[in-house]
């Protein structure tokens, strides 16, 4: 008896859109992360921009706080449309 060692995944097409548009939202916000903090950290080799920096750091900080919500919605985005494969290895 030949043996099937593929593994086939079926997924909707509107699942696969879901998630596409989840991880680009996941992949813009990790840039703008970076972006804040590495101007942030440039405005503090200076006293006159410490302040800007300091605002940088902040809204950096906020937007690691959006990570979590971001997933935590696409988790229950794809459960309303009832994927068999909410969870993945691959959560961003």
């Amino acid at each position: 008896m030949p043996q099937d060692d593929d593994l086939t995944l079926r997924i909707g097409h509107e699942e696969l859109v879901v998630r596409q548009r989840y991880e680009t939202l996941s992949i813009v916000n990790d840039i703008l992360i970076g972006l804040w903090f590495v101007v942030g950290s440039a405005l503090f080799f200076s006293e006159s921009t410490a302040t800007a920096g300091t605002w940088l750091f902040l809204l950096g900080s906020v937007q690691m706080l959006l990570r979590p919500g971001i997933r935590l919605r696409r988790r229950l985005h794809l459960q309303r449309l009832g994927s068999p494969h909410a969870e993945t290895a691959r959560d961003f």
